[in-house]
């Protein structure tokens, strides 16, 4: 480049330097101005989902450090409760009540807290054996699905109806099939002439709301896990078929990677979703609290029936944390991220025209 070249640039500098040239000396840009329609558009939004989903997560964390109403030995009349710290925390995780005395105590057996790490290990069971089933039917439903056979589009709304069922619907057409006359008891009759206690044996009623959950929920999974197949592009298998790779190998080495996003995320849904189980349990075998189905959820409704507010409300926020560490495990170190991030840096304007 040129001396006057050069000192044609420093005497007038382009738009892109945000500088310009004036007679007391260069003068810089106007700063630009903050643009407040997103903020508009979106704003009224943001502010309405922090009312409907904020005001009443913090209205639960607020009362589950209050003490309940409770009988005033004194003038034998009940009095609302003031501030109660971690004791609605440490009833229910140590089972510590607290007597009209002030003093602490181990619960009572029959008591709300004795039920709490049974309705956990229920929980976590239902939760583990269900998803990992759901996972494994789901991802083999979809894969048929997603062939080019006649009658897909019969076969793929066939498939959604036990998922498009409500619960409640789900739940009494199950006990109508797990009754001691029911269809299962009448199979095993006439095939092994033994029949099964299902809605009240301990291990078996396990057993009828994880076969219930299967049928019910496979469905989800397996819409999920097919809208990740339909976005592998089938030159790939063509490719992989050309250089000789067999079903397994295709299937292992293309299918499973490339579909992973959509698998955690279908995993992830569905994990939240049986964490907060509810509805099946109670209608298909019972809705107390020591049932051998019983469920954290079930504690909570339970609390609430008996007056215990606050009490339920610390319990709530018990499996608002459980979900949230969940939640984030899964998304944080197994991938199942929801929302795709972009890790591309956006190029200059420079580096494009290189």
């Amino acid at each position: 480049m040129s001396t006057t070249q050069t000192g044609e640039s420093e005497k007038y500098p382009s738009p892109e330097s945000g500088v310009r040239s004036g007679a007391d000396g260069p003068i810089p840009a106007p700063k630009k101005k903050f643009d407040w329609r997103p903020v508009l558009f979106v704003g009224p939004a943001i502010i309405l989902l922090a009312i409907i989903i904020g005001y009443p997560i913090t209205r639960a964390v607020y009362l589950s450090f209050l003490a309940d109403r409770q009988l005033d030995p004194e003038t034998g009349r009940f009095v609302t409760g003031g501030f109660a710290g971690l004791q609605h925390y440490l009833y229910w995780i140590t089972q510590s009540c607290t007597t009209p005395t002030g003093a602490t105590q181990t619960c009572a057996p029959g008591s709300s807290a004795t039920d709490f790490w049974p309705a956990v290990r229920n929980t976590a069971l239902f939760t583990i054996v269900t998803v990992t089933i759901e996972t494994i039917l789901g991802f083999w439903m979809a894969v048929i699905m997603g062939k080019n056979i006649w009658g897909r589009a019969l076969l793929r709304a066939a498939v959604l109806v036990p998922w498009a069922i409500p619960t409640a619907v789900t739940a009494k057409l199950w006990a109508f099939i797990f009754a001691d006359r029911g269809i299962a008891n009448g199979i095993l009759d006439s095939l092994f002439g033994t029949t099964i206690s299902w809605t009240t044996d301990p291990v078996y009623s396990k057993v009828a709301v994880i076969i219930a959950d299967i049928w019910k929920t496979t469905p989800f999974m397996a819409l999920l896990i097919l809208a990740g197949l339909q976005m592998i592009p089938g030159g790939v298998y063509e490719a992989a078929r050309v250089d000789g790779a067999n079903r397994w190998q295709q299937f292992i080495h293309i299918t499973l990677p490339l579909v992973k996003p959509a698998l955690m995320v279908a995993i992830l849904f569905r994990t939240l979703d049986a964490l907060r189980m509810y509805d099946l349990p109670v209608i298909l075998i019972s809705g107390n609290s020591n049932s051998p189905t019983a469920t954290i959820s079930q504690l909570v409704v339970n609390e609430i029936r008996l007056g215990n507010a606050n009490n339920a409300s610390a319990l709530s926020t018990l499996i608002f944390l459980l979900i949230f560490v969940v939640a984030f495990v899964m998304v944080k170190f197994l991938g199942a991220n929801v929302v795709e991030e972009s890790t591309e840096r956006p190029k200059k304007k420079d580096e494009v025209e290189a």
